[in-house]
């Protein structure tokens, strides 16, 4: 492994993300914030250890390999974790030890959107813009940000976008140079970012809560500047554009950029996982929405539907957001909102879950071989449209499948051993490892009431969701460091 290399690019990585201490400055001298000095002091600590990591090795320009890759994302998405929690550490308001500011980083990089936090409202806007930066930032992630403006990585940066990238797909590419296709997908999430806030705010939201909730719709993170989610704005307005854009946000980012290219939908509804994808997300909308109109639990017909299709896309997309508390819903409708998250968005989308190209892969293999066994003699290749997927990436999307069932159930008993009941427990992982946010019993609302231990197995499920189990699972074989 190029360990210098490695130190390296993480160097510059860290020392890249500093500037983004800035903006929460600007917003504490707008709204006369005394809470400013603790982002200035954490950008000076973070660009500092930044260049301290990269200085001695700075003249290092070996090839990076795929090895490289893994180690980097991996160590840099564990790296910024902790230093992107200096502000919390530093801050007055709120009061954080350090498990509870790494947790609430974590979750902000992750997207996930559980909190340890209470009482919003009254929190610093400094501290509150910085929690919607954070999901932002990592929303179509660092990395691939890094490779858009850093291209002294060079032949590197493929590696990079392979080991950072969610999907089993990862080796197509929209241009020729992988720099340019990372441009090219930032500049897709800035434009709809854009388009999110402008919605938000013309929708009736102030200026900074349009940013903010633009930074957690597109990113499908879920945090909010209210201790009441998104039902602290009563109109529906603004709820049908958060659900646009969750929507907008869990399609898969590459036909984003062919549509915008091509100046047509047609690439949409040529794609198979979009189709899937949005058979999904309607089914999920009528099932709810019928389920609550047949059980009356609202006094009218379009509440019920309100309600219903909004929680059902925002928690199949893994956003979080929520109007009311759905988990004292009739039925089995809470498990089947936390179950859709287990699917969750497109390959290459901001949203979390096992990605719904997956689950495609897995319904046509397993259709596969109820054919084979009336014709076992037959070639029967598993098709994503018209194109033959190689058998490779149908067997590493089962393999991810059973080490994916195998972490969940780990991770479920190290959350039993905190004292969590089981449904809590169970919603713990789930809305971790999902990057969901949202969970069931003691954790339906905040994640504060966790043991320390609980906290921490919620962060390294929130990493292993984020890099899809394999980027850092990969690191603790034997196989890897093997020369």
């Amino acid at each position: 492994m190029n360990r210098a290399g490695v130190q390296r690019i993480v160097g510059l990585l860290l020392a890249l993300f500093s500037p983004t201490l800035l903006p929460p400055i600007g917003v504490a001298l707008v709204f006369d914030d005394p809470h400013g000095a603790a982002f200035a002091e954490s950008f000076a600590l973070i660009l500092g250890a930044g260049l301290l990591l990269w200085w001695p090795v700075r003249r290092e320009r070996k090839e990076l390999r795929l090895r490289d890759g893994f180690v980097i994302v991996s160590s840099f998405w564990v790296v910024l974790g902790v230093f992107g929690a200096a502000p919390f550490l530093l801050v007055d308001e709120p009061r954080m030890d350090v498990t509870d500011a790494i947790f609430e980083s974590i979750s902000g990089l992750t997207t996930t959107g559980a909190t340890v936090l209470a009482d919003l409202d009254d929190l610093p806007p400094s501290v509150l813009y910085y929690r919607q930066q954070l999901q932002w930032l990592g929303g179509l992630g660092l990395v691939v940000l890094a490779v858009a403006v850093l291209p002294m990585l060079g032949v590197g940066g493929m590696q990079l976008y392979r080991a950072e990238t969610p999907g089993p797909l990862k080796d197509t590419k929209l241009t020729p140079r992988i720099t340019e296709t990372a441009k090219a997908l930032w500049f897709i999430y800035l434009g709809i970012t854009v388009a999110c806030t402008a919605a938000y705010w013309l929708a009736g939201m102030t200026p900074f809560d349009a940013v903010c909730h633009a930074f957690s719709t597109v990113s499908t993170g879920g945090f909010s500047t209210h201790d009441a989610n998104l039902a602290y704005f009563r109109d529906p307005v603004i709820h049908a554009v958060a659900l646009v854009f969750m929507i907008v946000a869990g399609v898969n980012f590459s036909l984003h950029f062919m549509a915008w290219r091509a100046r047509t939908l047609a690439s949409y509804f040529q794609d198979a996982e979009f189709r899937a994808y949005a058979w999904f997300l309607g089914s999920m909308a009528i099932v709810v929405s019928g389920y609550l109109l047949w059980a009356g639990y609202y006094a009218s017909a379009w509440e019920a539907i309100h309600q219903g299709v909004f929680h059902a896309v925002s928690m199949a997309t893994t956003a979080g957001f929520a109007l009311d508390s759905f988990t004292f819903w009739p039925g089995g409708l809470p498990i089947l909102l936390l179950f859709s998250s287990f699917v969750g968005g497109c390959a290459s989308s901001t949203a979390g879950g096992m990605k719904v190209v997956r689950w495609l892969l897995m319904y046509k293999q397993g259709s596969r071989e109820f054919q084979r066994l009336v014709h076992p003699s037959a070639e029967m290749p598993v098709k994503l449209g018209d194109k033959i997927v190689p058998q490779r990436i149908v067997d590493s999307v089962w393999g991810f499948f059973a080490v994916y069932v195998i972490v969940f159930a780990a991770l479920f008993f190290v959350m039993l051993t905190t004292g969590l009941d089981q449904v809590s427990a169970f919603a713990a992982v789930a809305a971790s490892l999902n990057n969901l946010g949202s969970g069931l019993g003691e954790v339906a609302v905040t994640f504060a009431t966790l043991t320390d231990v609980g906290k921490w197995a919620s962060v390294v499920a929130m990493l292993l969701g984020r890099l899809e189990i394999f980027t850092l699972l990969v690191l603790v074989t034997p196989a890897f460091w093997r020369r």
